[in-house]
């Protein structure tokens, strides 16, 4: 396992940045801060966040989509933080660790 230590998140506060682009209807690109995982699953990770996105608006009601899922795909125990501030410190397995920003949001996932 490894630690990771995390700056805490803070995010702009423009509430247009969490929304679809209104001219091209694109979400907001994930924006990767930190990363022990593959590429294939860095991009899961991306995929499966902003579906939870899309269908919810309540952070914890996002927390918990994606925790659901990774644990669907990927077998417990996952852990999920999603929020526009927060610290962290945490013990993850190796090659199972992503954190990154979808708009204001920023999310970590983590396995131990």
């Amino acid at each position: 396992m490894a630690d990771s230590k995390h700056e805490p998140a803070s995010a702009a506060t423009d509430p247009s940045l969490h929304q679809k682009d209104s001219i091209t209807g694109a979400s907001p690109k994930a924006i990767i801060k930190n990363v022990d995982m593959s590429e294939e699953m860095q991009q899961e990770s991306v995929d499966i966040a902003s579906a939870a996105l899309e269908k919810y608006n309540i952070e914890k009601d996002i927390a918990a989509q994606i925790k659901k899922e990774f644990d669907r795909r990927h077998g417990p125990t996952w852990h999920v933080v999603v929020g526009k501030n927060f610290g962290s410190y945490v013990t993850h397995e190796t090659k199972h660790f992503i954190y990154f920003y979808i708009g204001p949001l920023a999310i970590l996932v983590w396995k131990s």
